[in-house]
């Protein structure tokens, strides 16, 4: 049976290739033209397109033309860097009448048409891609995409790597994106969709596309866009940032502007453990009062205001706990919904009037069958009478699933993606199993207030404050929503279905108490589950890594996988010597003959490195040999006391 007009046919992944790629082919009610102008147009659909410039354009044989492209693509977190391309596109009309597109990057790594604004990017490389068009004869086109790139996944940290390895990625963030987009573009010609508010679907794309810029722009916070890094408090968990270019919006309307100061945006990003993605991403949308404060919201909504903005004083507002959720629009499938959202303000002193805050919002992955990559909750405040010209200042989340197969990836080693995002659309009540609590993901928050000049330092101070109030509330959500917080969490299940386990423990115990004279733990007559429960509750991070020539990890209680931001199935991915910098590896290898000889060594304080390349400092460690029955060396123990974040 052949598929109907506006129908997805096949979406295919590579395997075993270089780099990432996928392909797709689908049948659309538009002309084969009209549609390749849709594709070219790469920002217009590809969210994390930043820019798309063609430098030089040339004719070619048979009408057709090469053209010289430069793109750069938004980082997905703050934790990695952004990239760039440097390509060679031709476009020709075949015989047939179909439309070919053909893209793939210049040769060698240099190059480009400015170093000094690639200097925040990795050039990346994009292997033979393109579309292929075909007219069909009772109307429409048949299209065919295909995406193949080389994502330079060397680049960031190995836990996030499953995002530039996947192809699966590459599918849902790409190829089926253009499909969908061309798709909602042809069912909107037709007259198929209908809209509330009597709004034209154009108008509704633009305001979800500059929703989206404003929280990119936030996150990677390029240079040639104005952001620089603010010094912090010592404490750099949270990234504050100014934008002293975003003076005055580009609108003429009288009540519309930014604050003369510019925008200050403070974010930071997060390792989730076992939290479903589409389940937190749906109560934080669904109760705001948990997380947010009304008068940061009334704050950010200022800057809409005629009237200069300016610190909440007495805080004479309060949020009455109640929001209205207005839909505007959502695609045809639903993965992405806009919406206006009124917050009720209620006065706490006489003679105020309450004030009610208007946001525009943006969400994906609400869905419960959502099989998207990345699941948003942006927002802006808006004037109330909802001006197309009005200032958009993108806060919000966005939550990107990490345990997703990887092309070649041993099986076991990760989560296939599908099978990790049905689990997260599990209900609140869900039990969770297995997969519930392997799911692992990175949440990235980021939020932008505007500030006046003379407030400048005292706007970053109270966006410090507020995004930490936020990590710290997203964390008691986390634990509440998780579906392995039921008995012992995700973790500890893991570990303690294994039998070794428990002997692990006992001679990570019985091996202190030798080398070192003293108890690991001041109850130690316990033994087996109870042991084992102890060790995975132990206030210090306690690490295991295997005795070999290259140091891998092997087991880590709850403190110790916190501090490394991983899980238990992923230690294994991490060795020794990649948690210590120079520094602090020279000062481990001059021990190890001390630690062979005696059995023992103490580390003085330090700073290491978690998975995530987040510095963690510690006030002092202790390395043991672990002796197991045989009186053989089984693993080296670590035990790191105060550590934090820095």
């Amino acid at each position: 049976e052949e598929p109907g007009p506006d129908s997805f046919g096949i979406v295919a992944v590579s395997h075993g290739c270089r780099g990432v790629a996928a392909r797709a082919c689908g049948l659309v009610n538009l002309e084969p033209t009209k549609i390749v102008e849709i594709l070219k147009d790469r920002p217009s659909w590809f969210r994390d397109c930043r820019s798309l410039e063609v430098f030089t354009m040339l004719p070619a044989g048979n009408g057709g033309t090469i053209e010289l492209v430069y793109m750069q693509m938004y980082a997905p977190t703050t934790l990695v860097p952004a990239r760039d391309f440097w390509t060679l596109r031709y476009t020709t009309t075949m015989e047939d009448g179909s439309l070919v597109v053909c893209e793939r990057s210049l040769s060698g790594s240099g190059g480009g048409p400015s170093t000094a604004s690639a200097q925040q990017f990795v050039r990346a490389e994009m292997l033979p891609s393109g579309y292929l068009v075909r007219p069909c004869d009772g109307g429409g086109s048949i299209v065919h995409i295909v995406d193949h790139l080389d994502l330079e996944a060397w680049s960031v940290p190995e836990v996030l790597r499953p995002l530039y390895e996947s192809s699966r990625v590459v599918a849902q963030k790409m190829t089926t994106a253009a499909l969908r987009h061309i798709r909602q573009i042809a069912q909107e010609t037709s007259g198929e969709v209908v809209y509330a508010l009597g709004r034209q679907p154009a108008v509704l794309r633009t305001f979800s596309q500059r929703l989206s810029r404003g929280f990119n722009d936030a996150i990677s916070g390029f240079n040639d866009d104005g952001w620089s890094v603010m010094a912090g408090d010592g404490i750099e968990d949270v990234i504050i940032a100014c934008n002293s270019k975003k003076i005055r919006s580009n609108n003429t309307a009288p009540n519309a502007f930014i604050a003369p100061g510019g925008v200050i945006c403070a974010k930071a990003s997060m390792l989730l453990q076992s939290v479903p993605p589409a389940v937190l991403v749906r109560f934080l949308r669904e109760h705001r009062s948990e997380w947010a404060d009304y008068n940061f919201d009334a704050y950010s909504a200022s800057a809409l205001k005629s009237s200069s903005c300016s610190l909440p004083g007495l805080r004479p507002m309060r949020f009455s706990g109640s929001q209205i959720i207005m839909p505007l629009a959502h695609t045809v499938e639903n993965e992405e919904i806009l919406e206006v959202v009124r917050l009720e303000g209620q006065a706490l002193d006489e003679g105020l009037l309450s004030r009610d805050i208007h946001l525009l919002q943006f969400c994906t992955g609400l869905d419960e069958k959502s099989m998207g990559s990345c699941f948003q909750l942006v927002f802006a405040p808006i004037d109330e009478l909802f001006p197309d010209d009005a200032p958009l200042i993108s806060s919000g989340f966005r939550v990107i699933p990490l345990d997703m197969k990887t092309d070649g990836a041993p099986a076991g080693r990760t989560l296939d993606l599908a099978s990790s995002l049905e689990a997260g659309s599990t209900t609140l009540q869900a039990s969770g199993g297995a997969d519930d609590c392997n799911l692992r993901s990175v949440l990235t928050i980021a939020f932008q207030f505007p500030y006046e000049m003379h407030l400048q330092d005292s706007v970053a101070t109270m966006a410090r404050q507020y995004v930490r109030s936020i990590v710290s509330a997203v964390q008691r959500v986390s634990m509440a929503i998780s579906p392995s917080r039921s008995g012992l969490n995700a973790e500890h299940k893991i570990i303690s279905g294994f039998p070794e386990a428990a002997t692990l423990a006992r001679w990570i115990c019985q091996s202190y108490r030798f080398h070192l004279g003293v108890e690991l733990f001041r109850q130690a007559d316990e033994a087996g589950e109870s042991l084992l429960r102890m060790l995975w509750d132990h206030e210090d991070a306690i690490l295991c890594c295997s005795f070999k020539e290259k140091p891998v990890f092997t087991f880590a209680n709850e403190m110790g996988i916190n501090m490394l931001e991983t899980s238990f199935v992923a230690l294994q991915d991490l060795s020794l010597d990649k948690i210590f910098d120079e520094a602090g590896r020279k000062a481990l290898y001059s021990e190890i003959p001390k630690l062979m000889e005696q059995g023992f060594v103490y580390l003085p304080g330090g700073v290491c490195l978690s998975g995530m390349g987040r510095h963690v400092s510690f006030e002092n460690a202790v390395a043991w040999k672990v002796v197991g029955e045989d009186n053989n060396v089984h693993c080296l123990a670590f035990c790191f006391v105060n550590w934090s974040f820095v």
